[in-house]
């Protein structure tokens, strides 16, 4: 699979990087989280890094002054298993460097979308990037098995938090597993087997190879 990064044109109906921030004392204090032996773990909002000096300057010019969390996903990981979307923009920034799997919300078709539509993007140590809101995205990918990745996601607070308690009333409400989180799901994904409705079909995407 291509690699792009966030830096080349391709990456422009996906995102933008973030221009003007320090991340040096965010990315100190993920640092210090240990890995998981295997896999991923993510948290909506880690007191140790919603205590970084660079919280306030996101809540405000990254998100325009609305409530924010800032929390992390991190562990080992190549493959694609999920899409998810929200209702606004994400930023991510990590320790190191790591990759995203990409794709767009327009791309859905009668509620599926196929993987070969999915595009990879390289994103540099401590660089901020916004994925916009008609970006569907997941668990960020690492680039060395040893070190996994540490990526800090900030979202607007409450977002991955328990679901609102409803009765779906069309297919899109029954992609939704958290709160301001809707998911499509690969039929070979963990995700899939404990419920998760089935959103994706073709190849469930692994860069091991590529990386």
């Amino acid at each position: 699979m291509k690699i792009y990064s966030v830096t080349d044109p391709e990456f422009v109906p996906y995102g933008q990087v973030c221009q003007g921030y320090d991340t040096a004392q965010l990315c100190a204090a993920m640092a210090a989280i240990p890995l998981p032996d295997a896999g991923t773990a993510y948290e909506p909002g880690i007191p140790a890094l919603e205590a970084c000096d660079i919280l306030p300057e996101l809540r405000d010019r990254a998100y325009g002054g609305m409530p924010v969390q800032l929390g992390m996903c991190w562990g080992h990981n190549t493959r694609l298993n999920c899409l998810e979307y929200h209702r606004d923009s994400e930023v991510n920034i990590g320790t190191g460097e790591f990759i995203l799997l990409l794709a767009r919300q327009e791309e859905i078709e009668n509620g599926l979308l196929d993987t070969a539509k999915v595009k990879a993007f390289r994103v540099p140590a401590g660089l901020p990037v916004e994925i916009y809101a008609t970006t569907l995205h997941y668990a960020p990918c690492h680039t060395d098995p040893n070190a996994g990745f540490r990526v800090a996601v900030v979202l607007p607070k409450g977002t991955n938090t328990p679901k609102p308690d409803f009765a779906p009333k069309c297919g899109e409400d029954r992609r939704m597993t958290a709160r301001n989180k809707w998911l499509l799901a690969h039929p070979d994904s963990d995700e899939a087997q404990n419920g998760a409705l089935i959103g994706l079909t073709g190849e469930n995407i692994d860069i091991k190879e590529d990386i």
